[in-house]
């Protein structure tokens, strides 16, 4: 059973306008970014993985059954943040000047922090790209790691900062 989750919320990042994907008929459409300047744009997210102790003393160990954990899911956050218009309908595929995935154990969730970094010149910014990079990086840890955990769970997947762009920069307090 589904239960809701309620957030609060600040005015200030309430700030939603218009939906730019949305028609006048209620059709979603990709948005025409042909007109808007090329600019610099970053972004950068994160998430988290949690799991059981002993698991995360398996990868600091190198005891796990598939490998090197933490290297193979850097690379597929990476490989995702560049596959990102190929995964949801509406983002434009960018030319991306950077990718980077990096992956921190902490003992004190116990799991591991997952960020992502992505940088282009474009008409658009690059959030999407940030966030696919973030969630597949998790997604991968999981693979890797049901064998011996199957209490993981993934969460806390957000935008930290954007820079760029019509609406300026952005970061998370």
């Amino acid at each position: 059973m589904l239960e809701a989750i309620h957030y609060r919320i600040s005015e200030k990042e309430l700030q939603v306008a218009e939906l730019s994907h949305i028609d006048e008929q209620g059709r979603a459409r990709m948005v025409d970014v042909g007109d808007k300047p090329v600019t610099r744009r970053r972004a950068s997210a994160e998430g988290e993985l949690r799991c059981a102790s002993e698991t995360l003393a398996a990868v600091k160990a190198g005891q796990t059954p598939k490998g090197s954990v933490v290297a193979t899911a850097e690379l597929a956050g990476v490989m995702a943040g560049k596959r990102t218009a190929d995964l949801i309908p509406l983002c434009h595929p960018l030319p991306l000047s950077k990718v980077e995935v990096s992956i921190g154990l902490d003992e004190e969730l116990p799991g591991f922090r997952v960020a992502a970094i992505v940088r282009t010149e474009g008409r658009t910014g690059v959030e999407m790209e940030a966030l696919t990079a973030v969630s597949v990086a998790c997604l991968t840890l999981f693979d890797m790691l049901k064998a011996i955990d199957r209490t993981m769970t993934i969460g806390t997947i957000r935008v930290t900062s954007k820079e760029g762009g019509r609406s300026g920069n952005w970061q998370r307090a």
